[in-house]
């Protein structure tokens, strides 16, 4: 299965009847509200909304980073919760690029649950119709089995990484954050020593992501001879992260891994090494 889905085949999938379960993960990361703000005034109808803190993030300690991955036993709940059985097609949407919903997508796919797809264009891309009556998950009728995160880097293996530099860290911040300029969202600006830089919006074309072949070509630039499974993908707090985990595996370069806690945990330890 594609990551992605196009607007003209989602709405043959609805208007077919297919049982499909469509996630709403706008959000803001400067005003976190406004994201459910704008799902309760339109959405695609039957959507129901996800939201990148309460429900794609667990909690803060003050040194696990500003998104940290649910626990596997929370994210099952939160499944349950949301009616994701294993069976179900998700298919989620944004109208940032599809950064959050690719964040989604990760996570589904890395406990197990194949049967996903980002919207390829987000809301941007949608022509159908517009629902204005936010829906209520329904809660799956039996419990969704716990799955741990298949390729989940943590802290201590990116620290091992600097010395037998076995994984090549690539950064999907901004240049001038990757650089320690114009940091405005953690305490400290720079990135991780010997990480490559890719900004995630170099994936798209506008709002849509390029093709696979224009994708498949940049990150065989860019990679070299570097294989996707030696790839650590990270950002500033493991979201737009999965936004080039997408892009590479629709180029065709599966295997490459996520180190969730990103930036935002890396500084917070003033024992870690900071490159400009």
């Amino acid at each position: 299965m594609s990551p992605l889905i196009s607007a003209n085949q989602l709405e043959e999938i609805i208007n077919s009847g297919e049982n499909v379960l469509l996630c709403d993960c706008r959000f803001d990361l400067v005003d976190p509200l406004i994201g459910k703000k704008s799902y309760e005034e339109s959405h695609i109808p039957g959507a129901i909304y996800v939201d990148l803190d309460k429900d794609l993030s667990g909690p803060k300690t003050g040194s696990n980073g500003r998104h940290p991955l649910p626990s596997p036993e929370a994210w099952a709940q939160t499944k349950t919760r949301l009616g994701i059985s294993p069976n179900t097609l998700v298919v989620a949407y944004d109208k940032q690029g599809s950064v959050y919903a690719s964040r989604l997508w990760w996570m589904l796919k890395a406990t197990g649950h194949a049967n996903v797809q980002v919207l390829d264009g987000g809301l941007d891309a949608w022509n159908g119709t517009m629902g204005t009556i936010p829906r209520a998950p329904t809660p799956c009728s039996q419990v969704i089995r716990v799955m741990p995160y298949a390729g989940l880097v943590l802290v201590d293996e990116v620290v091992s990484n600097l010395q037998t530099q076995k994984n090549k860290v690539v950064d999907a911040r901004t240049e001038d954050r990757f650089h320690g300029q114009n940091e405005t969202l953690d305490p400290i600006g720079g990135h991780i020593p010997g990480a490559m830089n890719r900004f995630f919006k170099n994936n798209l074309n506008a709002t849509a992501f390029k093709t696979p072949e224009q994708l498949f070509k940049e990150f065989s630039e860019f990679l070299g001879p570097i294989k996707a499974s030696e790839v650590i993908h990270q950002c500033g707090s493991g979201v737009t992260a999965c936004h080039n985990l997408l892009a590479m595996e629709l180029a065709g370069f599966k295997g490459s891994r996520l180190y969730a806690g990103s930036w935002s945990e890396w500084c917070a330890d003033p024992k870690r090494p900071v490159e400009l």
